[in-house]
Order: C-alpha cells, then sequence, then structure tokens
C-alpha cells in the first residue's frame, strides 16, 4: 500500500480524486488538505462522499507520503513548495499549469515529466514528478497526436471545444452561476486559451519542424462536466488509412478509443475514456474528440500516471461504467 496526500482538497478536481483512490485497493489515503475547511468531515464538502469516508481535512502535511497531488489553482503549486519540503522519495503530480511547459518543468532541483500515457508512457514511468495535462489540452491532444506522429499536419488545425461548468472549477462566478450557465452558450479566450501551449510542445515533439497554427474556440457547455471538441484539417489520404493510423497508435492506449459510429458526451462521463471518431469530408478530416473533463483531463489521469509511477497496473482503480441515459 502507498500512503497519499492530497493538497487542496476542497475543489471538484480534489473530490473526484478522493473518490476514485478509497476505492483503489493499493492506496492509503494520508491526509487532505483545505486550511479553508480544517477539521471538518470531508464529506460535509463532497457530499456523495457520506458513508464512504470518515477522515477530516487538516492543515497539517505528512511530508512523508509516498505521492503527493496538487490540486490547486493555477500558480499556487509552485508557492506550495516554496513553503512546504517533502520527502526525497515522495513523488509530486501537480494538476495545475505550473509545471507543463518545458520552460517550468524543473522547480527546485525537481523535474516534472509532462503526463499525458498516450504520448510518453515510458517517460512517466521512470520519472519522480508528474506535470499532469489540461483538459482541454487532452482531449485535443489524443484527436492529434497520430498525424504529428507520421507528420501529417500540413494545413493548419481548426478546433472547436466545449467544456462543462465544472471545468470553471467550484467557486462561483459571473459565468458559472446556474442562472446564467441554464439555456446558455458562449465562447471565452478565443484563440488565446492556455492550454494552446503544451499542445504545441506535444505536436512539436513528434512532428519535426511543427510549425502550423492551431486556431481554437473554446466554449461554454450548459452541462456540467464533459469536453466535445471538433478538430478538422487538411487530410490527403482516404479513410482506411486513417483509421489505421489512429488504431495502430493507440493499440495500447488502454482508455482511447477509436469509434466507427459519431461518439457523445454520455459515452464517457464518469470515465477514463477518451472516444475519438473520424470522417472526412472531401479533402478535410474531422476527428471528434470526446472526455469526461474531471476524469482523463484531470483526476482520472492523475490517478492512471500515479499508477504507472508506481508500476500498478495503468487502469488500477479506474474500471469506471458510463451511464447512456
Amino acid at each position: 500500500m502507498i500512503k497519499v496526500g492530497i493538497v487542496g482538497g476542497a475543489g471538484y478536481t480534489a473530490g473526484e480524486l478522493i473518490r476514485l483512490l478509497i476505492n483503489h485497493p493499493k492506496v492509503e489515503l494520508d491526509f487532505v488538505y483545505s486550511t479553508s475547511n480544517a477539521g471538518n468531515y470531508i464529506y460535509n464538502v463532497h457530499q456523495d462522499l457520506l458513508g464512504s469516508i470518515n477522515l477530516k481535512f487538516t492543515d497539517t502535511i505528512n511530508n512523508k507520503v509516498d505521492v503527493l497531488f496538487l490540486c490547486l489553482g493555477h500558480g499556487n503549486s509552485k508557492k506550495f513548495l516554496e513553503e512546504h519540503r517533502f520527502s526525497s522519495t515522495t513523488k509530486i503530480i501537480d494538476l495545475s499549469n505550473d509545471f507543463r511547459l518545458e520552460k517550468d518543468a524543473i522547480f527546485q532541483g525537481k523535474e516534472f515529466i509532462y503526463g499525458l500515457p498516450e504520448l510518453q508512457k515510458e517517460a512517466i514511468k521512470k520519472a519522480k514528478n508528474i506535470a499532469n495535462p489540461g483538459c482541454f489540452a487532452t482531449a485535443i491532444q489524443l484527436a492529434l497526436l497520430p498525424l504529428s506522429a507520421n507528420n501529417l499536419i500540413k494545413s493548419s488545425v481548426h478546433i472547436n471545444a466545449t467544456t462543462g461548468a465544472t471545468g470553471a472549477g467550484v467557486s462561483p462566478g459571473t459565468t458559472t452561476h446556474f442562472s446564467w450557465r441554464d439555456n446558455n452558450f458562449s465562447v471565452y479566450k478565443a484563440f488565446t486559451h492556455q492550454h494552446l501551449a503544451e499542445i504545441n510542445e506535444s505536436l512539436s515533439s513528434l512532428q519535426e519542424g511543427f510549425l502550423e497554427k492551431l486556431f481554437f474556440i473554446p466554449n461554454r457547455g450548459n452541462f456540467s462536466r464533459g469536453i466535445f471538441a471538433s478538430v478538422y484539417l487538411e487530410f490527403d489520404k482516404n479513410m482506411e488509412i486513417a483509421y489505421k493510423l489512429y488504431e495502430d497508435f493507440y493499440k495500447n492506449a488502454p482508455f482511447t478509443h477509436i469509434s466507427k459510429t459519431p461518439v457523445h458526451l454520455k459515452q464517457v462521463v464518469n470515465t477514463n475514456n477518451c472516444f475519438l471518431h473520424l470522417e472526412k469530408h472531401k479533402n478535410t478530416l474531422l476527428i471528434t474528440s470526446v472526455i469526461d473533463n474531471l476524469l482523463k483531463g484531470a483526476s482520472g489521469q492523475a490517478i492512471q500516471n500515479m499508477n504507472l509511477l508506481f508500476g500498478f497496473n495503468e487502469t488500477e482503480g479506474l474500471q469506471l461504467k458510463a451511464t447512456s441515459f
């Protein structure tokens, strides 16, 4: 059994992490750190965990845990690690964007490996610390990696992706209140979303000299969870070749699946899966990618990375099932 600590325990991603970890057969949840909730039972905040856990939030840490999950707002992981020291044997999995880019990957002598298993599983297995990918970045990269791996992104890439309300975090804001979000739809951070940088780095690592532009329109949807991404670009091969490229690339990826029929969000919500569908319109290839933003886009992928770090089965504790209604 490995001992696990979570920092930033009151948010959506932490809630999903706790739900997964308390059912993981090789994990003992040691502490969940939250200064604003210290002394409160975890199930008072994450109410679905009533009857599943009797642990309380704490404002102290055990710096000798085997693995530490950082579920803090962007920019706060660095601050936390500056203020707290952990054992040289503690592995860190960060769910913010603090360490995802190459320029930020070394911090206090610690190297953070970008944790997209479908891209660099072997590097993750040998790593000490992981920078968990962003949710949009996960869905979009999984749509494009087989093409970049075969030097087939030869035109601009157009991306339209919609995320559920949980993508904005647990703190309420003007664009997350139910009365604003319900029966509504909006664009934000058009062409400038922060996940573009990590997507570009991954594509460049596979396709030498990659310079094509990514035109990304992120949208806010009026549903709670999930990401639906439509990605299209010029493609001069036939569909048989396209499907073979994707099936070959993901043949050893237990959570990424290629569908011959159109996909939708309910197929993947509450799972760690990514479903991809391909179709061609004249010389344009459309790739549809769907994930659960809180699982494959965050906490589920973090558990997947933990499994790889410690030599567990990659799917351990992640055998989750979607509901179709």
